[in-house]
């Protein structure tokens, strides 16, 4: 008969075999998991494979001379900075701004309807020939930091099943009121895969690379909708003659010194210009609005809004806005204005 230490001893080596098989049983799960993820991301891209290998060119109703009479326009806007499924806590920034997944998608929303409301309702009498939507990068809030992989809602992966049938949604109305949607499409450093960025396959490792496949896959019978999907950072798009380079916009440092963003954002105007003939840089990534093309430069500004970096940095709060512009053939962009998105009575906080 066993003595009671060695009952006691019995006991605990058994508790401790059943932890280590609970352990061990959630170690394959989270592995099974992190297969099957792997698996369905492996077959997104083979289906999308084809796709990137077509390279669009840009419509011809983006050049069209106009005739006598004929107040043509483009309308240009662009989408970036929305960081799908980052969470922000009101608490933690005194109340200045809120952000989850049930607030992304009505902001979201309101910027599709914003963009509809500014060219039907506040810019009317002008035809458009169609919209240029520029995707602008760091769709996803991503999980380049142990932080937003410990707070966000989804993983990369469940963030760009969610956000890609949305965001075709939205471009699905913008085809149905104007006709034609041209969508140039750049990467962010938030969808990249690795913690430290890279210049091998930058564009390839991307998750924005992998949205702007899926939605060029999911309007590739729809004649309307067209994109330009490039494998670098940069992206020339010609309108009526304006030429507009279109990069994310985290290619230089500096910004908080007391001339703000501007003299990184020159630094890279000029450097750009080496390589690219261009007259207007439209750029994402600092979060701050500036709609100035006589300046050579268009930054748009975030859905998200002010976050909890932005308060530990002491920048100023910007509202969520994006940026609009509208392209003539005879005044390049004639037309800006930002489309707000914030509601903060029905996002309730």
């Amino acid at each position: 008969m066993a003595s009671l230490g060695e009952a006691i001893a019995s006991e605990s080596d058994e508790h401790l075999l059943r932890a280590k098989v609970d352990d061990l049983a959630g170690q394959l799960g989270a592995a099974r998991k992190a297969l099957s993820e792997s698996e369905h991301a492996r077959e997104v891209a083979e289906r999308v494979a084809e796709y990137s290998s077509r390279p669009l060119k840009p419509p011809k109703w983006m050049t069209r001379t106009p005739k006598k009479a004929e107040r043509l326009a483009v309308l240009c806007t662009m989408l970036s900075d929305t960081h799908f499924d980052e969470v922000i806590q009101p608490a933690e920034i005194e109340g200045r701004n809120a952000y989850n997944r049930n607030i992304a998608e009505q902001r979201l929303e309101r910027y599709f309807q914003g963009v509809v409301k500014i060219a039907r309702h506040y810019l009317a009498g002008l035809t458009y020939q169609g919209v240029v939507l520029f995707l602008g990068g760091d769709l996803i809030s991503g999980d380049i930091h142990e932080e937003l992989s410990e707070t966000n809602e989804g993983t990369a992966l469940e963030t760009v099943l969610h956000w890609t049938e949305r965001i075709a949604a939205g471009i699905g109305l913008l085809a149905d009121e104007f006709g034609s949607v041209h969508v140039p499409a750049v990467v962010g450093n938030h969808g990249r895969r690795t913690r430290k960025p890279r210049a091998k396959k930058r564009a390839r490792d991307n998750m924005d690379w992998l949205i702007a496949q899926m939605l060029a896959r999911h309007f590739h019978s729809d004649a309307r909708v067209t994109f330009e999907i490039p494998d670098g950072t940069d992206c020339l798009v010609d309108v009526f003659g304006t030429r507009f380079l279109l990069t994310h916009g985290d290619q230089t440092g500096g910004g908080g010194g007391i001339g703000g963003i501007w003299p990184p954002i020159m630094r890279m105007i000029a450097k750009k210009r080496v390589r690219h003939d261009f007259d207007t840089l439209v750029c994402g990534h600092w979060h701050q609005l500036i709609m100035a093309p006589d300046a050579g430069v268009i930054v748009n500004g975030s859905l998200k809004g002010f976050d909890e970096y932005a308060a530990t940095m002491n920048f100023a709060p910007e509202r969520p806005q994006q940026a609009l512009w509208v392209v003539s053939p005879e005044n390049g962009v004639s037309f800006a204005a930002p489309i707000l998105v914030e509601d903060r009575a029905r996002e309730g906080w």
